[in-house]
Parts: C-alpha cells; structure tokens; sequence
C-alpha cells in the first residue's frame, strides 16, 4: 500500500518505519526541513532500540522516504495517518490544534478516496472532528479511523512488530478492512486485532493508560504503607502478583511515573470527565498519588541530612524510564531542582538522556562520562531510573569514590541487606 505519516516524532517514525518493513511505501510528513534532512540521512532524532536499523534498511530499499510537502504526501498515498503531537494545554485537555490543522491540508489536498487515520492520542469526539475538517473542504469521497498506538517506549519496535492488540476504530466496514489488511503482516501467529467504533477506539487508549497509571500510583500508596507498618513492599508484591486476577505486571514502587503518556493522558481523562459533568475521584488520585511521592522521595534525602547545604549529590538517570532518553515529566527533574534550590551540587549521569537533560538544566549541574565519575566525594547517590548497568556497580569502587556511603534508591534495585553489609546506609521504597 501507499502510506503517508504526517508526523515524524516517536509515534510516526515507528509507525512509518515498520509499515515499510512490512512492504509498503511510506512516504513520512514533517514541517521541520532540518529534521527531515536527518531522517533522509537514516539519523534518527531519539533513542529508541531498534529503530534506527529499520530507518536506514527501508531506505536503503526505496520503501521508506521523508518529505516536508504534504500536498505531495497526501495526493501520492491511500493511506493518510496522522501522527502529530496533541501537547498537554494548561488545564490539563489534550490540544488537537495540530491535529485538526493537518486535517484542514488534508482536505485542500484530496484528489480521490482515500483513508484518513487518527494515530494521534487525542480525546473522544476527535476523529469525527478530523471528518467534519475535511469535509468542509474537499468533495472527494474518504474514509476515516481511529488507530489509537500502544507502544511503550523503550520496546516500541518490539511492540509494534509482535503487538498485544491493534485496535481500529470505524464506522464503516470497508475501512475497518482495508486496515486489517494493513496489519495482517503482524497478526501471523493470531489475529489481534478489534475492531470497534471510533469513540470506543479513542477512550481505549486513555482509559487503558489511566488502568497502568493507577497500579503504579496504587502501589507506591502500598509502599508508603509498608515503611509506616514496617512491612516489605517487595515481598508484599510477590504475593500480590501471584495471584492471577492481579499479575506482575505494573506492581513496582518507585518515584513516580513520568514519560509522554500517562501524566497527559491522565489529566486529559479527568478534564474530558469534568466537561460531562462527571468528577473522576479515582483517576484525580491517581494524579495526586504520583506527583506526592517524588516529594516524598526528596524529603527522605533532606530528612536524613537536615541541611543539605553544601553537600553534594549523585545522581544516576535522568530519563523517565530505562531504554530511552525521553525526560518528559521525568520525577528526577523535580528531584534534581529541589537538591539545586536546597543548596547541593549535583552530578548526574545517564546513558542516553544527558543531551536532552542539558537542554533543560543547562549549566546547573555537572554532567559526567561515567556513573562511577558522579560518585567521587559524593556525599550520596540519588538513583532515580533503574538503567541495567546500574543493577550490578562495582559497589566498593563506589564506596572508595565517595564522601559517605549513602544511596537513596528510588527504583528498589537493590538488595538492601546486601548495602548494609557492604558498609552503606540504604534507602528504597517501602522496605
């Protein structure tokens, strides 16, 4: 099939890239020339495993190719996703501007049928706003979808070639088959694909994030209680996750959840609640539960020292999870500026994030090569992102490096007996 993917961030370059793999010729849309001159170049502007093999196959193979003409895009393909940023607004709904723009140069366009999908997170009602955009401005026929994505950052490769579920989201049957067609590639073991109406498709994706946003805001409520109670979160989890209505999945306690998901996409579901009249209590405190415990967090760090004036801190990840560098609504961002505003110096280190930690903390903080160069006369080391080269340090190399030997451990990666008796003082969360 011809696809165009209007939309060259971490949505569309995946979901261009691998519909390419699979055969197609993806043309992918982006306004930005000096971004689409690297795309052309196989450079792919984020970190993500995986991706940038796949970039530079497809192109080496004709079938994946980049352009800022949308005019060009939309009359050369059949198959039109939109795949654009919908940025959280200050009162916390989703903005469609962009969304609804691309809709509007979709629709000056148009010179035959073809089908428009909604990959775009965006709030329910808003694919039926993209038709009635396009409508407005063309006669040609077209068809319209909800597409909602699933990828978590990380394993969005993995997790676009061997999805869970692809849900499609149509009013018309013929639509719906066109894309399950489209995907069949990825369904060879089993079909996984639902279809259903285009409303149902949109709130799927907020309500199945909300879902994973409160086992995590619920467990880290758990693990408070368990330092209170003087219970041990991590043999609490164990139980609970065998039990099979539960699972194992989304039961760790840390510092919060971040990313560009599930803090947007949890306040856009309070604000659509809110403007039917309906009060959301459980996903408002599931909103409240996250942004409380990165304090928390904080305040065992200035709990222990009393004045932390002076003092200076390592800091191990920055990113909002492993395998990635994306820092949006990281909680080690709010850490970090409370331990600046405290008076420490910091020292921070991430394997993939640092350049874009220093588009955002400038020149606050020292940022060093090696997480064993953030250690030296540190009087504590702040893990805020559980990296796989963090699990196994050379402990008594880190002992040797810094001041005191005190590790603030806000992912529990490691074992704390283990700590204790290798001469630190240790604290996780909720053991």
């Amino acid at each position: 099939m011809k696809i165009a993917v209007i939309g060259t961030g971490y949505v569309g370059l995946v979901t261009g890239a691998c519909f390419a793999g699979s055969g197609n010729n993806v043309l992918c849309v982006d306004i930005d020339a000096e971004k689409i001159e690297s795309l052309r170049r196989a450079e792919v502007p984020f970190f993500e495993p995986g991706l940038d093999e796949i970039v530079r196959n497809n192109i080496d193979e004709g079938r994946l190719s980049f352009t800022t003409d949308i005019a060009r895009a939309v009359r050369e393909s059949f198959l039109i996703f939109i795949a654009v940023g919908t940025p959280q607004a200050q009162d916390g709904e989703a903005d469609i501007t962009s969304v609804l723009s691309v809709a509007r140069s979709i629709g000056l366009s148009m010179d035959g049928y073809k089908v428009i999908v909604t990959k775009s997170t965006v709030p329910v009602g808003t694919t039926e706003k993209v038709r009635d955009t396009i409508k407005s401005l063309t006669d040609q026929e077209f068809g319209v979808a909800s597409n909602p994505e699933f990828l978590k950052e990380g394993a969005a490769v993995e997790d676009f070639l061997k999805p869970d579920r692809v849900v499609i989201g149509v009013d018309d049957e013929s639509v719906g088959s066109v894309l399950r067609e489209l995907y069949s590639p990825f369904m060879r073991s089993a079909d996984r694909t639902i279809v259903v109406s285009i409303r149902s498709s949109e709130m799927s994706k907020y309500a199945s994030n909300a879902m994973l946003a409160t086992r995590i805001s619920f467990m880290n409520d758990i693990a408070n209680l368990c330092e209170l109670l003087g219970a041990n979160v991590s043999e609490v989890r164990s139980v609970m996750g065998s039990d099979s209505r539960i699972g194992r999945y989304y039961l760790y306690p840390g510092i919060g959840y971040g990313g560009s998901c599930f803090p947007k996409d949890v306040k856009a579901l309070e604000k659509m609640a809110r403007d039917v009249g309906y009060e959301p209590m459980v996903i408002t405190a599931v909103d409240c539960v996250n942004f409380a415990q990165r304090e928390r967090f904080f305040n065992k760090i200035a709990g222990f020292f009393g004045d932390l004036q002076g003092r200076r801190i390592a800091v191990w990840g920055i990113s909002f999870k492993p395998n990635t560098d994306d820092i949006r609504e990281a909680p080690s961002l709010y850490v970090i500026d409370r331990l600046l505003a405290a008076g420490c110096s910091v020292a921070v280190h991430d394997p993939a994030s640092m350049r874009n930690a220093s588009a955002v903390l400038k020149d606050r903080v020292d940022y060093v090569e090696s997480y064993y160069d953030a250690c030296e006369d540190a009087d504590a080391i702040v893990i805020n992102t559980e990296w796989s080269q963090y699990r196994q340090p050379n402990f008594e190399r880190m002992r040797e490096l810094m001041k005191t030997p005190i590790v603030f451990d806000g992912r529990n990666i490691y074992d704390p007996a283990k700590l204790k008796s290798l001469g630190f003082t240790y604290f996780g969360i909720g053991r």
